[in-house]
């Protein structure tokens, strides 16, 4: 086995700072404002650009008027689809190549007179300064041919055609005879569900600023693929790739609206081209919802039959979702009934309409947390249906092995996460019968769900620079959303080669660095920390060669596996060298060593150790609500989550990243909702004044409690994250809302009249 091939595992690695709480490295910049964000970078001659939206929601400009922008004092250019330079076509999904996951639509903007979408950007404006781009922007005047448009997704359902396949995802499912089954189980449920359209709220809207310096480009892009935006840029401008350069070192969130790049940031590098000047466009929280996709709307059945016992005869889980008519992916709604559980009959479908809107994109957990709603509500309603404890359901039909797959689990420890958290919550003061807990005028509910994330692993590269004086610059083009990335990094390269965690830098955020996994799909923790286990390995190689070829070392005929690295430095027991006296008796500065997957083998490790089993992060959500008896006012009590997630990095980050996936699965259930207006297709409420994310006082206290029992075919045994917090959330909500006040609610958002 060389190097490249070496599997790093659960047990491959320990250490003193894997696991602590550690602070994130990043954090002083970001709290004192010394960390620079896209919209932040200055350039001499530095030009402004704001756009012009289309307000229909199909059709074509008849005319575009532009002078009087034109004439405004400061104005540098209007650029339209009658004078602007081309980009190339987009191109299409492939899954050999990572950057076309970075399509976003395949509108060609200012290329063409077709109108997509209400919001489509149909114009840029170049100005000296901000104020005066936004002025000018308004004085821009269209008039259009309209087209008839589909905008409405509930008039569109029974329309909805099935999903031929999600790239990289699974589909649909028949095993047994899902129907006949539910029509002879002695107890059975069957629901619809609706989930509305999201919208992305990152706290930093989306910016770029763009320069072009003949044919290479710099971009500052917040971005959560660094690797797919240069490779769509190179695309769209006909440039190299390594022409390209993105830099995002930091990002003010991102939630998979960041995953790629959208108008804004395609415009802006085509008005730096146009003018000749570096442009800066910071979208307005409106031009988000305008130009930037959001999770879609759904439709979901589940019907589910069971024996007097319990155990699960039928589960049918059929869905619908919607793209846009020029772009979008399907949404994995059914995915989580893939894994989730064990019944001898399955039948799984997904569906989908195409709309006149902007394209739907990932948003965090995408389908999981809409599917686990609609599947965790109805087992919740088959508990009450059966008189069985809705734990004891679930835990009843808790499968082995994947109920449609067939293949053993890698890891599994979900029966472990409800009992902790059965126990640590109170579940057995809960009170079965529906609206008998009481606090003066407030009912009181309790209610659970199982949070479910499919576990991935992509590839990643990394430098390291080993230093005479004992530091360690760790090198790779990842990104850094909020997570603590560079963190955990940092300790698992202090913790690999036994020095001190101050001694480690880790750089990050830019391409020139070598190539990192992008920040979705909660793959980049597993994939990078799998390429710096790797490059430390070769590094601890090359400075045992340099050691060995000392006539006097400690270290002669001994061989990597034999030793250990701690106290800065290689030892086999007591006998060894530290680092430093190596390189210093070798006449080195610094050692190099870089590592590049080999994706071939990566791709064969991956079916022959795993051979394609279900991997997943699992956990076990409870909620306490309390619900106005008069006025259906909903209020969060109490919240605990107890998660399997493998390995845990660093405990300070993982809870932040939990329990914010968990306020937003509170904001999905209670109050997020994008509303389109039927006629014109207009979102209604492109702000943070009408579409209500949680505040403070909607939020409890939140528990967070990991297993922290390593997954045996993970790097370091860890499991991604970042997503798992959110699933499961509106289920429990909805469920601790059903035991207080005994009706079950469908539609999302749990709004008062939903309620009463």
């Amino acid at each position: 086995m060389t190097l490249d091939d070496t599997v790093h595992t659960a047990e491959a690695t320990g250490g003193k700072y894997v696991g602590r709480s550690i602070p994130r490295v990043d954090g002083p910049g970001k709290t004192t404002g010394q960390a620079r964000f896209a919209a932040e970078h200055s350039y001499p001659d530095l030009a402004y650009a704001a756009l012009v939206y289309a307000t229909i929601a199909r059709g074509r400009i008849l005319a575009i008027e532009t002078s009087e922008a034109q004439a405004v004092d400061g104005v540098v250019a209007v650029l339209t689809h009658k004078n602007a330079p081309r980009m190339k076509p987009a191109g299409n999904l492939s899954p050999f190549d990572i950057s076309s996951i970075a399509i976003s639509t395949s509108v060609n903007y200012l290329a063409t007179d077709e109108v997509h979408w209400n919001g489509q950007p149909i114009a840029v404006v170049v100005a000296e300064t901000p104020e005066v781009a936004n002025y000018a922007a308004s004085l821009v005047t269209t008039s259009y041919e309209q087209w008839g448009a589909k905008v409405d997704f509930a008039s569109e359902v029974p329309n909805a055609v099935p999903d031929k396949g999600i790239p990289f995802m699974t589909g649909k499912a028949d095993k047994g005879n899902a129907l006949g089954a539910l029509a002879t189980a002695p107890f059975t449920v069957d629901l619809e569900f609706s989930t509305p359209q999201y919208n992305h709220n990152a706290l930093e809207p989306h910016a770029t600023t763009a320069v072009w310096n003949g044919d290479k480009l710099t971009v500052h892009e917040g971005t959560q693929s660094l690797t797919g935006v240069q490779g769509q840029l190179a695309k769209r401008f006909g440039v190299p790739k390594d022409n390209v350069r993105v830099l995002s070192p930091f990002v003010g969130g991102g939630f998979g609206g960041k995953a790629r790049p959208w108008a804004g940031t395609l415009l802006a590098v085509l008005a730096a081209r146009a003018t000749g000047r570096p442009i800066r466009l910071a979208l307005t929280r409106e031009g988000v919802y305008h130009t930037v996709g959001g999770r879609t709307a759904s439709i979901q059945r589940v019907a589910l039959g069971a024996g007097t016992d319990g155990r699960l005869a039928s589960i049918v889980h059929t869905s619908v979702s919607r793209t846009g008519r020029v772009g979008g992916m399907p949404e994995r709604i059914t995915e989580v009934s893939h894994e989730m559980y064990a019944a001898p009959n399955i039948h799984l479908q997904q569906s989908s309409v195409k709309l006149d809107l902007v394209s739907n994109t990932f948003m965090r957990a995408p389908g999981e947390a809409i599917g686990s709603f609609g599947l965790e509500s109805a087992i919740d309603e088959l508990a009450w249906e059966i008189g069985m404890d809705p734990i004891e359901l679930r835990m009843i039909n808790e499968p082995d092995r994947g109920p449609v797959s067939g293949k053993v689990f890698t890891h599994r420890k979900l029966r472990d996460a409800y009992a902790l958290g059965a126990e640590r919550f109170g579940w057995k003061e809960r009170e079965p019968r529906a609206g008998a807990m009481r606090d003066g005028r407030w009912l009181v509910g309790m209610g659970v769900a199982t949070a479910h994330h499919t576990a991935m692993q992509l590839t990643a590269s990394v430098a390291i620079r080993l230093n005479a004086d004992g530091t360690v610059v760790v090198r790779c083009a990842m990104q850094e959303m909020g997570m603590g990335a560079p963190t955990v990094q940092t300790q698992v390269t202090a913790d690999e080669l036994g020095v001190p965690l101050e001694s480690v830098r880790v750089e990050y955020g830019d391409t020139d660095l070598p190539w990192g996994s992008p920040a979705f799909g909660s793959v980049q923790t597993a994939s990078v920390t799998s390429a710096v286990l790797a490059a430390c390995t070769k590094l601890k190689q090359a400075v045992l060669i340099l050691a060995q070829r000392q006539a006097d070392s400690r270290l002669k005929g001994r061989k990597l596996a034999e030793l250990k690295a701690h106290d800065g430095g290689l030892y086999s027991g007591a006998k060894g060298h530290k680092y430093t006296d190596i390189l210093a008796a070798a006449g080195r500065e610094h050692v190099d060593v870089a590592y590049k997957p080999n994706i071939p083998a990566f791709l064969a490790r991956t079916v022959r150790d795993v051979g394609w089993r279900p991997k997943a992060a699992t956990g076990a959500q409870f909620c306490e609500v309390r619900v106005d008896a008069d006025t259906g006012e909903v209020r969060i009590s109490r919240w605990m989550g107890v998660f399997d997630v493998g390995t845990v990095l660093n405990a300070r980050t993982a809870e932040s990243q939990l329990r914010g996936g968990i306020i937003m699965g509170i904001g999905m259930a209670l109050s997020e909702h994008t509303i389109i207006d039927h006629r014109t297709g207009r979102i209604v409420n492109p702000n943070l004044s009408e579409y209500h994310v949680p505040v403070h006082a909607d939020v409890p206290h939140i528990d967070v409690h990991f297993l922290n029992e390593p997954e045996p075919h993970s790097p370091l045994g860890l499991l991604g994250l970042g997503e798992i917090g959110v699933t499961g959330v509106p289920a429990a909500i909805a469920n601790a809302i059903r035991h207080a006040t005994g009706k079950r609610v469908v539609d999302l958002p749990i709004t008062l009249d939903k309620v009463l």
